[in-house]
């Protein structure tokens, strides 16, 4: 049975834990200061097309993100009963992964911090060894950009960027930031790697244009929610505030009802997952619930988010 009450406290969790404090106090900020803060990174058009391929109601685009133990080694907790939890989803959890993406003949995007992808050259090889998954930029070690100057920002976009083309065979053409975070420089070291898609920020269901300081910058926003997020539903970190609150059948609900209207409106349904957390055995077999009842409609198109965003840009005319 859903629980409301508990879905507020998962998502007031995940909130907390990726909140800042703020450089000053937010009512000594005058409106011209306001708003060029809000400014600097927005929603510009609604990329939505009239259609999908071949004239599917909805786009839908997996993605897993293969953090692994980076988000303990940037927080500089060593701890080899936390680094396991992380290890699990090379291990366990992406094979379940990519056993079901076979089965059901569904592409997916994988968002790979570079660390990640040095320690399991083999899961790099098993993700690209089908042909038709994508692997994009999630960092170097799951930092935080907001905590970074420019030049390091840049330093370290460039060398992930570099180490997953070496790795996978092409570059990525799309991010992740870590945790979402962003700083002022993001979206225009994105747009100096050539990058072509964001999919880390949040306003909106559907596909959007991003604009900098209210200039258009062709990059193709796929937003993501945190309640189309497994992480704050099932993570448990007995060091921390976060744990677990619901079962997966009341994710389930969540994600199923969240697709049906997707459907509906002709959108859009991302989802974010990790291997080391929706891996597990009832979690993983509750995603294969959802992908029967998501094929089960006519008209649902599966695919990567570089699929995606190359369609929007080309039905919208996005440069």
């Amino acid at each position: 049975m859903f629980r409301p009450a508990a879905l507020a406290v998962v998502l007031a969790t995940a909130l907390t834990a990726t909140g800042q404090q703020p450089e000053t106090p937010p009512w000594t900020l005058t409106e011209p200061q306001i708003r060029e803060i809000v400014g600097r990174v927005r929603a510009g058009r609604d990329l939505t097309p009239k259609t999908w391929p071949g004239g599917a109601r909805v786009a839908v685009g997996l993605s897993f993100d293969f953090d692994n133990e980076t988000g303990s080694l940037r927080d500089g907790r060593h701890s080899p009963s936390l680094l396991s939890q992380g290890e699990y989803g090379a291990r366990a959890g992406l094979p379940r992964i990519l056993s079901l993406l076979e089965r059901r003949k569904i592409p997916a995007s994988f968002f790979v911090p570079a660390v990640s992808a040095l320690l399991y050259p083999d899961s790099i090889r098993a993700m690209v060894g089908p042909g038709i998954h994508e692997i994009g930029l999630h960092g170097w070690i799951h930092e935080r950009n907001s905590q970074l100057d420019e030049a390091t920002e840049r330093e370290l976009m460039r060398r992930a960027l570099d180490t997953l083309e070496r790795m996978a065979g092409r570059p990525p053409v799309g991010m992740r930031t870590p945790s979402w975070d962003y700083s002022p420089y993001t979206i225009g070291l994105a747009k100096e790697l050539g990058l072509i898609y964001d999919s880390s920020l949040m306003a909106d269901d559907g596909p959007y244009e991003v604009l900098a300081a209210g200039k258009p910058t062709g990059m193709v926003e796929l937003p993501v929610e945190w309640i189309l997020d497994d992480y704050p539903y099932f993570w448990m970190d007995r060091s921390s505030t976060i744990r677990p609150t619901l079962n997966p059948d009341e994710v389930l609900a969540i994600w199923r009802a969240e697709f049906d209207v997707a459907y509906e409106e002709g959108g859009m349904f991302i989802l974010t997952m990790h291997p080391h957390v929706i891996g597990h055995r009832a979690r993983l077999r509750m995603l294969e619930q959802l992908v029967d009842h998501m094929q089960a409609k006519p008209g649902v198109w599966f695919a990567t988010h570089e699929q995606i965003a190359r369609y929007v840009k080309g039905e919208r005319g996005t440069p």
